[in-house]
């Protein structure tokens, strides 16, 4: 393999001047620029970016913080970031957090260290002192879940608005009985969504049953199904369900078509995320969907600004009701 000083020798310059040209620089005349990359063609150089980045004190290295990669939630938003990213001349690397100290030490060290660029965070249970600790001396930005009372600039939606046109658009088409599986409220949008329902239902007087209310510890699809098998044991049973995921709404669904009951007859049922698999159920599942390829983009777009030592502000995007065949 060719090295610098070669590719320095055959264009007749320093090996300053090559490095000059790699790395774009406009004190090179056109003239000298050309002879250099007609050397570089020749001997079939390829440069270190390990030694140029080291060089320039950055690894082109985002990090995306998140705390279970198998919720299929991300996929779509890790694309948006992925794409923007590679587009912008950097990669990323996954860490699941799995709301791990230990995990959350070794990746917040990676930056200390230099050994990525910024954070992307999606997963709102990591400690707060030792997140504002790293964000004053590095970039970091939220995307989706963010702190309500930090500083930290964030991309999300508005989860309880939402929320509430989901619980609202039940009770329009008639579903007066209206349980909420959600999980649990360490969660921002767990809290937010669980304000939605609840300023919905207070809306039109109707009375907020905890009884119909499920708050579960993890998204899985079998947890949708046992929240769902437990309401239907209560005397008195919902003809409407809420769930803030669309993982939960399938388990709901799928307990619902067991039961021998209909869909959206007996009981509707509404999730959140619009993720694949929503236009898949039967019936299809009406959901909020949320714009999350946009949100990996531009969340992707702020931590390099901010890398690069521009300002940046939060947004709001917007979301959609998807109303599909469930309701």
């Amino acid at each position: 393999m060719a090295t610098i000083q070669e590719v320095a020798k055959r264009a007749g310059v320093s090996a300053a001047t090559v490095s000059r040209v790699l790395n774009n620089r406009n004190s090179v005349k056109e003239k000298t620029r050309n002879r250099v990359d007609e050397a570089i063609k020749e001997l079939n150089y390829e440069p270190s970016v390990l030694g140029r980045n080291l060089r320039n004190s950055e690894s082109r290295l985002l990090l995306v913080l998140l705390p279970n990669i198998a919720n299929p939630y991300y996929t779509e938003i890790i694309n948006g970031i992925e794409d923007t990213a590679i587009d912008k001349g950097y990669n990323i690397l996954l860490c699941q957090t799995d709301s791990n100290p230990e995990r959350e030490t070794i990746y917040f060290n990676m930056v200390r260290n230099r050994l990525a660029d910024g954070i992307i965070l999606m997963d709102p249970t990591v400690n707060r002192k030792n997140l504002y600790n790293l964000a004053s001396q590095h970039p970091i930005i939220q995307c989706s879940e963010f702190d309500e009372e930090g500083e930290i600039p964030y991309v999300s939606i508005d989860n309880e608005f939402a929320a509430y046109q989901a619980v609202k658009h039940l009770i329009k088409i008639g579903k007066k009985k209206v349980a909420l599986i959600n999980t649990e409220e360490k969660f921002l949008y767990a809290r937010e969504r669980r304000r939605g329902y609840e300023k919905a239902m207070r809306e039109y007087d109707l009375p907020i049953e905890s009884r119909w209310v499920r708050k579960l510890d993890n998204l899985q699809f079998e947890s949708g199904q046992q929240a769902m098998r437990s309401l239907l044991n209560e005397s008195e049973r919902p003809n409407a369900v809420f769930a803030v995921s669309d993982i939960l709404a399938i388990g709901a669904l799928k307990e619902i078509n067991s039961a021998g009951l209909h869909v959206p007859e007996d009981i509707a049922v509404i999730g959140f995320d619009k993720i694949s698999f929503s236009n898949m159920t039967h019936p299809t599942l009406t959901t909020i969907a949320q714009p999350m390829y946009k949100m990996g983009c531009i969340s992707a777009n702020m931590i390099i600004d901010k890398i690069s030592g521009k300002e940046v502000e939060s947004l709001i995007l917007d979301h959609e009701l998807v109303i599909r065949k469930s309701t």
